[in-house]
């Protein structure tokens, strides 16, 4: 690894044509002499992209019976569906079918 003489940043190797030099990224310094380097990359094909396809509740439980299905646990949230001098709207989703109602408090 080579650094920049003026400003230290990492180096870069750019192919023009068929020499290489190493040129900063940022202050676009270039060196003088002609590298002799080898460029390579590696990719290591055995590394596996799992997909997970799982929805993952974050919402606080309540005991509240579905309307629905008669479950005694749901989950809930607030949120303000009207003016801003009113009482927002309390909504559940069932754990169970995930039926959605609301309170209007």
């Amino acid at each position: 690894m080579q650094f920049c003489p003026k400003d230290g940043s990492i180096l870069i190797p750019q192919k023009k044509g068929k020499t290489v030099k190493m040129k900063c990224p940022k202050c676009r310094y270039s060196s003088k002499k002609k590298e002799d380097l080898t460029i390579k990359e590696e990719i290591k094909a055995d590394r596996g992209i799992e997909v997970v396809d799982k929805k993952v509740e974050i919402l606080p439980k309540i005991k509240a019976e579905c309307p629905k299905c008669k479950n005694n646990q749901a989950y809930y949230w607030f949120l303000q569906t009207r003016s801003g001098d009113e009482a927002a709207t309390q909504f559940f989703k069932c754990t169970k079918c995930n039926y959605t109602w609301r309170n209007y408090g």
